[in-house]
């Protein structure tokens, strides 16, 4: 028997919007209901489809191959048409995220529909061509989640008390109700569907330990939420079992560790982390400030911060934290390249700006990292002190120790090109990520080659876009990357000749100011991209310090803040249309 809201939910789908009452009655006579559990398919590539769905509920996910998800299909929406129309065979398997409610119609009712309403054909092949064209041109949007289950690890994690606090911070954003065993054990998929239909987000919470109950949160969820007591020995999670429907991993799962005196628990990370495989975010919970940038983060409205190298310049961006600090910008992810991720580890680990300024001070500054010249065989320097120095700063803490998601960007030599670094040794990954090469020696790490993460992407903004972080404010420091020379040459003369034209400025270029340029030329074609993908794009005027002059850091600092105010005050007298969606990207 058909669920009594079809008349509705026909009527909500484009396809079938100009149909009468009547014909939208005669329509629903013909569908049938189906249900499908979480990780089952629905379609197969190389298959041909032989009826058209409606998704009631739920959510399905259009797979190239058995795990790439390619797009989102959400409840009101439809599927099917276009292998109907076409007669070819599918090209991506179709299969369920979670729990869905279907509507079928069969291959000879539609082809009954298409005879007599002709418009409905003309509305089938629009969708159809919007959907390829969104999907070429790579702008398709993905779903944001709608439904999260809370499953700790155990009884003993105080799940109640952080349910309420995250569907409070999810109240931002739209309705939120909380379903636990109490309200939901029993409850028919009508029931659930109504519920998700009503409220923007629903969060199932298992806090009792009943098996049934936490299963219905499994197949229920977009998101699965794994609470644990990040002091505790870390365990496996019961839905690690082998043959558990939670080893399907077509769904985000995120990690969120409850710490004691209000810090982060240096190993803990790691420890949890390895009691799974695949794809894990993880998240610490410190007070209760985390659950709001948490909801924004799994709910697809979080802000991300994106600072790229270049150098001495790149003090400048201290002076932009200060400048977006007094603003009232706070940031829920922080990424960078070079020494943009040095000072995006300090936004991380959520230092003050005092904090930061004064160890970055004494870091660059007073301690000269590139000061220990040595005979180039490898480099012009030996990497030392900027190892020392950056190790004196972090400590010996993993990257997944950071308060804030972070990562970092460096170019591997051995043959992978750009690498993330979201793992591991954070002093180490720094150190990688500003490796210019001849100037600091290259990372050598498990056989692999690691340099400066700006031969390859200096302002990672793609990076943080493909997290899915919804807005981005990125700090752009660009390179004086041109070189001109006042002779004609093609081998160095004497010295002492080249000595005496150094004197005079007529001589070659400076061996550091050539390395430094070689080490960023390649990426500026990358950063032009990444600087597109910014919703608020600062790029502080700072022709007037040098790459490497650490000695006009404050130079740099005051140019940093002058330049983010200003850039922030133009967004504040920018009009803004109901639709606007704050991408101004403003250049000095």
């Amino acid at each position: 028997m058909l669920p009594a809201d079809v008349s509705a939910l026909i009527s909500r789908i484009p396809l079938f919007a100009h149909l009468t009452d009547a014909q939208r009655a005669a329509l629903a006579d013909h569908l049938r209901w189906i249900c499908l559990q979480g990780g089952q398919y629905l379609l197969k590539a190389g298959e041909t489809a032989d009826a058209l769905y409606l998704l009631r509920s739920g959510s399905l996910g259009v797979f190239d191959g058995p795990t790439t998800l390619i797009r989102q299909v959400s409840a009101d929406d439809c599927l099917g048409e276009v292998s109907l129309l076409s007669g070819e065979a599918l090209r991506y398997n179709v299969r369920a995220l979670r729990d869905c409610e279907l509507l079928r119609l069969d291959r000879n009712h539609f082809e009954q529909l298409i005879e007599h309403h002709p418009r409905a054909m003309l509305g089938m092949a629009r969708q159809a061509v919007d959907r390829l064209i969104r999907r070429e041109r790579h702008v398709e949007p993905p779903d944001k989640p709608r439904t999260f289950a809370i499953l700790p690890v155990d009884q003993g994690v105080p799940v109640r008390g952080l349910a309420m606090q995250l569907a409070q911070s999810l109240e931002a954003y739209g309705s939120c109700v909380v379903i636990d065993a109490e309200h939901g054990a029993n409850r028919g998929s009508d029931w659930f569907a109504e519920r998700e239909a009503q409220a923007r987000f629903v969060i199932y919470l298992d806090s009792t330990g009943d098996a049934s109950w936490r299963l219905r949160c499994l197949r229920q969820a977009d998101v699965l939420l794994l609470p644990a007591l990040a002091a505790q020995p870390a365990r496996p999670w019961p839905e690690a079992a082998p043959g558990h429907p939670a080893r399907v991993r077509h769904r985000p799962r995120h990690l969120l560790l409850i710490h004691p005196a209000h810090r982060v628990l240096p190993g803990a990370a790691r420890r949890w982390r390895a009691q799974f495989s695949g794809e894990l975010e993880h998240h610490h919970i410190c007070g209760e400030s985390d659950i709001p940038r948490i909801a924004r983060l799994i709910s697809g409205h979080a802000r991300g911060l994106v600072l790229a190298g270049g150098g001495a310049r790149g003090l400048a961006h201290l002076g932009a934290l200060r400048a977006l600090h007094e603003t009232g910008h706070h940031f829920d992810a922080i990424g960078g390249t070079s020494i943009g991720a040095i000072i995006g580890a300090g936004v991380a680990n959520r230092w003050s700006i005092e904090d930061m300024t004064r160890v970055y001070y004494e870091a660059f500054v007073r301690g000269k990292p590139l000061s220990d010249w040595t005979v180039p065989l490898v480099a012009l320097t030996r990497g030392r002190r900027a190892a020392i120095m950056l190790r004196r700063a972090f400590g010996a803490i993993d990257i997944e120790d950071l308060e804030l998601p972070f990562f970092c960007v460096s170019t591997n030599l051995s043959g992978q090109g750009k690498v993330v670094h979201r793992h591991g040794p954070l002093w180490l990954w720094l150190r990688a990520s500003s490796s210019i090469p001849g100037i600091l020696p290259p990372v050598l790490h498990h056989g692999q080659v690691y340099v400066d993460g700006a031969l390859v992407d200096n302002l990672p903004a793609d990076v943080m876009a493909d997290d899915g972080i919804a807005h981005i404010t990125a700090v752009s420091i660009r390179a004086d990357i041109e070189l001109k020379a006042q002779t004609e040459e093609f081998a160095t003369p004497p010295w002492w000749r080249l000595w005496i034209r150094q004197r005079r400025g007529t001589g070659w270029p400076r061996l550091v100011s050539t390395l430094t340029r070689a080490a960023m030329v390649n990426s500026e074609e990358t950063s032009e991209h990444c600087r597109a993908r910014a919703d608020v794009l600062i790029t502080p005027p700072l022709e007037h310090v040098g790459m490497l002059d650490w000695r006009d850091w404050q130079l740099a600092v005051d140019s940093g803040y002058e330049e983010t105010m200003r850039v922030l005050e133009a967004l504040e007298r920018a009009p803004r249309s109901s639709n606007d969606t704050a991408h101004l990207p403003l250049e000095g």
